[in-house]
């Protein structure tokens, strides 16, 4: 991987974790930081330059410099989305981070500004969107399709063929069942259980187990769509 120069957006903890990961995971350098100019309140951040955002591209051409911006899940991911379009219209490219202590394979596909902690385990066939995070100690499972904006935090299970369309959100220990579909801006909160595929912008809180009907040596099959 060829070493890029990068400014990272914010003033946040989140900027500096991506600045600790960069600087000690990864080849690239992290030159400056940037946040819009209301916020901002100092010349420097992390001993490097921090800059309005309106001024970047002047000081910081797009032609030579990357941007990656770790933005939390505000707004169902929204804010995040609007601040990585407005560095696309400013013609810079977005690095990914991907831990070298997660594991991955090479046929994974990721988008840009992707922030991927250790611990993860990302199965084969699987596919990430852009601007998306992936806090520490996930399990994404094989075929897999993970849209855009998308913020999973820590010990989520998203089992194999799930499809995860954009601007989801997933609280930590909440667990997926295989080949179910995440519909739109879903909330999946902490510790939730979800079995079948859920509504665009609801909300789903809570395990909610039950004694089923059947026997567990009754059933034909443990997957609700295919049969295996």
């Amino acid at each position: 991987m060829k070493a890029k120069k990068i400014i990272i957006f914010g003033e946040s903890q989140l900027a500096s974790l991506a600045h600790f990961y960069f600087k000690h995971d990864s080849p690239h350098e992290v030159v400056a930081f940037t946040v819009d100019r209301k916020y901002l309140k100092n010349d420097t951040f992390e001993e490097l330059p921090l800059i309005a955002f309106e001024d970047i591209a002047e000081k910081y051409p797009p032609s030579d410099f990357f941007m990656f911006l770790p933005i939390s899940f505000k707004e169902m991911n929204h804010l995040r989305r609007r601040k990585f379009e407005e560095a696309k219209e400013k013609g810079y490219t977005c690095v990914s981070y991907v831990s070298s202590k997660a594991t991955t394979w090479p046929d994974l596909k990721i988008g840009e500004n992707c922030f991927v902690f250790e611990d993860n385990t990302i199965q084969p066939f699987t596919t990430i969107g852009d601007n998306c995070i992936l806090w520490s100690g996930n399990h994404i499972g094989h075929h897999t399709v993970i849209g855009n904006h998308v913020f999973i935090t820590s010990h989520v299970v998203i089992s194999g063929a799930c499809v995860i369309a954009d601007h989801c959100f997933f609280g930590v220990n909440s667990t997926i069942r295989d080949e179910t579909v995440i519909a739109e801006a879903t909330l999946v909160g902490m510790g939730a259980n979800i079995i079948k595929d859920t509504e665009a912008f609801a909300i789903y809180l809570g395990p909610k187990p039950f004694k089923y009907h059947k026997e567990s040596m009754d059933l034909d099959s443990l997957s609700h769509k295919s049969k295996g």
